[in-house]
């Protein structure tokens, strides 16, 4: 028992630094080419969901971090609208999928903040806070023809 609870205690530190805590994620908006909006921690390599374009293409990549991998069609929701989107597996975990930043979901996503993936039994959401929906809007702006 006690060298169960000493290997605990060991590896405790190492559990602990591998999840940031959530004060430390933001959302940066990248005004480069791609265009990059992340929720990420600074400086390090941990992400949760990325959206990239090429300016003026109208379509944003969305690539959700972590989870499940898979692929097949993608329901995708955002207040009322809803859409469809082919989703691929995301090289290390995760899904890939794109969105056309003209389509009422995009809309939908720059009003409320929240958009729903959901593939098989999988369900995803990404939330942009309140205080971080203006670059959300600007993302757009940069990405739509």
């Amino acid at each position: 028992m006690f060298l169960v609870a000493a290997a605990a205690l060991a590896l405790w530190p190492q559990t602990a630094a591998a999840a940031p805590p959530e004060a430390a994620w933001t959302w940066t908006l990248y005004s480069d080419t791609p265009v990059v909006l992340a929720n990420e921690v600074p400086d390090t390599a941990n992400l949760r969901t990325t959206l990239e374009c090429d300016p003026g293409s109208s379509v944003a990549r969305l690539t959700l971090y972590g989870g499940e991998g898979g692929a097949g069609m993608a329901r995708v929701t955002a207040g009322e609208a809803t859409a469809m989107a082919e989703a691929e597996a995301a090289r290390g975990g995760g899904l890939k999928l794109a969105l056309r930043t003209d389509h009422p979901i995009f809309a939908a996503f720059g009003v409320t903040g929240r958009l729903g993936v959901a593939l098989g039994a999988q369900r995803r959401t990404v939330e942009v806070p309140a205080a971080h929906l203006a670059k959300l809007r600007r993302f757009a702006e940069l990405c739509s023809g």
